[in-house]
């Protein structure tokens, strides 16, 4: 019987070792019944808590920013960009034209022009045009009309070439009414109607 004893009380040191040995910490058996919290009463009712007042300042909403400038702005530069493509392509296509390269050929095999220019006569080339020379006027075949300027330039001296030509009607050939060059001197050139 006293045997029996001790062994239960063994049983019940072990626990009280353990709880030591885990530095205060103290073992809950599923017999211990955990406390339970405490209410928390109140004898009077709670004084409400002081809160922060906004002013009352009527602020004017920020104006709106005015985007006319912008808009106009960027409408002008994309017209001027649409009308420098205009020109630039317009100039080329006169450019390639058979009119003007046979303008080219006949002032080369003329004498006198090769007199008062030079040799290898050429359009003047232009810097905004990448090299390529700027002529004015149009060129309109099917309408039956060439009327066209450009400089032209050889080794001696340049000047500024003026071609008209018309087509009376529909199947007939042109007639060229002003082929001639004037050179920056003065001098004027007109090239024979005979060539053309």
């Amino acid at each position: 019987m006293a045997s029996s004893s001790r062994t239960q009380l063994h049983r019940l040191l072990i626990p009280c070792r353990i709880s030591r040995l885990n530095h205060g910490t103290q073992r809950l058996y599923a017999t211990d019944i955990p406390k339970q919290p405490q209410p928390e009463t109140f004898s009077e009712p709670s004084n409400p808590r002081k809160f922060y007042a906004r002013p009352n300042v009527q602020r004017d909403l920020p104006p709106l920013q005015n985007r006319w400038p912008q808009v106009l702005t960027a409408g002008a530069l994309g017209i001027t960009a649409w009308v420098a493509f205009y020109l630039y392509t317009g100039n080329q296509e006169k450019l390639s034209s058979s009119v003007i390269k046979h303008i080219l050929n006949l002032i080369k095999e003329d004498p006198q022009t090769t007199a008062v220019l030079g040799d290898a006569i050429r359009p003047e080339p232009q810097w905004y045009l990448n090299g390529d020379p700027w002529i004015e006027g149009s060129i309109n075949m099917l309408q039956g009309r060439a009327d066209v300027s450009f400089r032209v330039k050889g080794h001696k001296g340049a000047g500024t070439l003026y071609f008209t030509s018309v087509r009376k009607a529909k199947g007939e050939p042109f007639t060229i009414l002003r082929f001639k060059i004037i050179a920056d001197d003065g001098t004027v050139i007109h090239v024979p109607v005979k060539q053309v």
